[in-house]
C-alpha cells in the first residue's frame, strides 16, 4: 500500500494512492504527457490507474482530463456542480463517476468520504478515504484525509477528517510574507486570505496543535499547495517547528511539500 505526492502548488496538484484493489490519482493538474512522467518516476504508469478523484474544477486540479480520455478504464470521481464546470471544457466526454456531496460511497475496497470545504469553485470537496480492516495485522485498517484548497476549517470539516492516520493538509501562505508580497494586488491578496480562499500556515498549524492531543491515530502529515512566492520551507519550519519538537510532545510527523517537489513514496 503506497501513497506518494506527485506534485503540488499552484502550478500543479497530484497524489497517487495504491492500496490492495485500486491504484487512484488524487487530483490531476498536469497534463497528461507530465503525469505519465510523474508515474514512471516512482513506478507506475496511467495505463495501471483506476480512478481518478476531482477535488474542484480548478485548472491546476484537472489539467489533465483533455489528455486522459485516451484511457477508457479510468473513471472520473466528481460531484455534478464540479463535472458540468469542466465537461464545458473538454472536447470529448470523460467516463464521469457523479457523488453527492456529502456522502459515503464505495469504490473497489476504499470507502470515499466526499465533503464541502469553502473554496471560490463550484463545489469544492475534501476526502477521506478508508481502507483495510480494524485489527487484520495482513490488511490493517488505514483513513487518509485530504484537505486542500480551502479557506478556513469549519466544524463539519475537521469532523469529517477525525481519526485518520496520514493527512494532507493545506499550508498555502505565510500572513507576513503575503502581506509583503508585491506581485498580487490587493484584491487577489484579500481573496487568498479570503474565508473561501487559502489556509495560512498558522490556521493550519493551530489546527494541528488541537490534533496532536486528540488524535492519537494521526501519524503523518503532509503540508501541501505552498505557494512559491508568499511561502517558504524556511516559514514552515519556524511555524510548525514547536509543534513537532520532542519539547513538543509530538506525536505525529509534519513534512512540507515544496511546491514542483515529489514527495517519494511512504509505503505500509
Amino acid at each position: 500500500m503506497r501513497f506518494c505526492i506527485l506534485g503540488s502548488g499552484s502550478s500543479g496538484n497530484a497524489a497517487f494512492l495504491q492500496t490492495e484493489e485500486s491504484r487512484i490519482l488524487i487530483d490531476a493538474g498536469f497534463s497528461a504527457r507530465r503525469l505519465t512522467e510523474l508515474l514512471a518516476g516512482i513506478g507506475e504508469s496511467i495505463e495501471r490507474l483506476d480512478a481518478i478523484f476531482l477535488t474542484h474544477e480548478h485548472g491546476d486540479h484537472s489539467a489533465g482530463l483533455n489528455g486522459l480520455k485516451k484511457y477508457p478504464q479510468l473513471k472520473i470521481f466528481a460531484n455534478a456542480a464540479t463535472a458540468g464546470a469542466l465537461s464545458r471544457t473538454l472536447d470529448r466526454p470523460v467516463a464521469w463517476q457523479i457523488f453527492e456531496t456529502g456522502s459515503r460511497f464505495r469504490f473497489r475496497d476504499l470507502t470515499v468520504d466526499a465533503f464541502p470545504v469553502p473554496h471560490d469553485a463550484a463545489e469544492p470537496v475534501g476526502y477521506v478515504f478508508d481502507w483495510g480492516h480494524e485489527g487484520d495485522l495482513l490488511a490493517p485498517r488505514h483513513r487518509l484525509g485530504w484537505l486542500t484548497d480551502l479557506g478556513h476549517l469549519p466544524q463539519q470539516v475537521r469532523e469529517r477528517v477525525r481519526g485518520v492516520d496520514l493527512l494532507v493538509l493545506e499550508a498555502n501562505y505565510d500572513q507576513q510574507l503575503l502581506a509583503a508580497d508585491t506581485k498580487r494586488p490587493w484584491s487577489l491578496k484579500q481573496r487568498i486570505s479570503g474565508r473561501h480562499g487559502h489556509l495560512s500556515n498558522q490556521d493550519a498549524c493551530a489546527f494541528l496543535a488541537e490534533r496532536r492531543t486528540e488524535e492519537p491515530a494521526l501519524r503523518e502529515v503532509f503540508l501541501a499547495h505552498l505557494s512559491r512566492d508568499c511561502n517558504s520551507l524556511d516559514a514552515v519550519t519556524r511555524e510548525f517547528g514547536p509543534l513537532t519538537s520532542p519539547e513538543g510532545s509530538a506525536r505525529f510527523r509534519v513534512t512540507p511539500v515544496a511546491p514542483g517537489a515529489c514527495t517519494g513514496v511512504l509505503e505500509w
